[in-house]
């Protein structure tokens, strides 16, 4: 990206001026999810504000990854109480989001991440936990930010999938991926091998194909970093599948889908982590891929508690369907 150049451009596609655009496309919106989105933007700022700190303190010796932790969660809810008041007592959405994805990989220089899934309040006279546990299908926008070499937002209000990236000169997020589409069929797998000795039939078979393909074609690329932000990125640009599958030790999987939740005490908007599967499928499904755990559709899960989690494969079309019919043909 050129920043001397841009600096003087005045037709950038930033994010604030795409979300406007996709209200107009809505003559019955009034404007709170451009407002709650426009905070999260800012949220996503503040955080990536906050990593880049912390990776110089430590450059330097005076901070580790507690301190950006704590930074993290603060901005981001900050800001999301914030957005409450802005918008109106009765509220109209549902804010479900993980400060800092992969907050274990802050010290080696691994790209981390804020993930984040917005459902619409069923009644907004009574907000309820119903209004936390509902399937992800019902979301209305999801995403991520990715802090890295870059700073990238990846968002969807259900209709497809874009990707900004953070231009400091600007302090704003310019469209550079615009309508992501991910690959058919991809050539790189991403899976924690480690866990492998724990896996069902179907999960060792897929990998063992990966590795060893019988038809004559090439084996995949295995390509993991351990942070889902950084994994499902990569996934969604280039092809592929991402697996973080159930095994023994974990026959429920890994990965939430419904994390926490907390309740402001005079605006009764929840604040909660709904994260990983939901978003992550949503957008993956928006690009035109597809997401399974191992039984069903990702977004068809409904949740009955909090702490729910998730087997989860994610990824090109071909790939999770390849996978999908190595389940069905152990059903039998």
């Amino acid at each position: 990206m050129d920043h001397e150049a841009d600096a003087y451009r005045t037709d950038l596609m930033t994010i604030t001026r795409y979300v406007l655009n996709e209200q107009s496309r809505n003559p019955e919106a009034r404007g709170d999810l451009t407002i709650l989105l426009s905070h999260i933007v800012l949220g996503c700022k503040f955080v990536a504000s906050a990593v880049n700190k912390a990776g110089l303190a430590k450059l330097i010796g005076l901070a580790g990854e507690t301190n950006v932790q704590a930074s993290a969660h603060w901005h981001i809810s900050a800001i999301f109480l914030l957005c409450e008041i802005e918008i109106r007592s009765s509220v109209e959405y549902c804010v479900c989001f993980d400060p800092l994805d992969g907050s274990s990989n802050i010290d080696c220089g691994v790209s981390i991440g804020t993930i984040f899934g917005i459902y619409m309040i069923k009644d907004k006279e009574n907000v309820t936990l119903e209004d936390v546990l509902q399937p992800g299908k019902s979301m209305v926008a999801a995403g991520y930010c990715m802090y890295g070499s870059s700073c990238t937002l990846v968002l969807s209000t259900g209709n497809g999938v874009n990707g900004f990236t953070l231009d400091p000169s600007l302090g704003e997020f310019i469209l550079t991926h615009p309508d992501i589409k991910i690959p058919k069929k991809g050539k790189i797998y991403s899976v924690n091998e480690g866990n492998a000795k724990n896996w069902d039939e179907p999960t060792a078979k897929f990998v063992e194909k990966c590795k060893f393909p019988k038809d004559g074609s090439s084996p995949k690329s295995l390509r993991y970093i351990g942070s889902m932000v950084a994994d499902v990125h990569r996934t969604l640009l280039y092809g592929g599948v991402f697996l973080y599958p159930a095994d023994k030790k974990s026959p429920n999987g890994k990965l939430r889908y419904t994390y926490a939740y907390s309740q402001h005490l005079t605006l009764l908007m929840k604040l909660c982590v709904l994260y990983e599967v939901f978003p992550m499928s949503f957008l993956m499904e928006q690009a035109g891929g597809q997401s399974f755990t191992g039984k069903e559709r990702a977004l068809d899960l409904v949740p009955t508690k909090i702490h729910e989690r998730s087997p989860i494969f994610l990824g090109s079309y071909e790939d999770v369907e390849e996978i999908k019919g190595l389940y069905a043909a152990q059903a039998k």
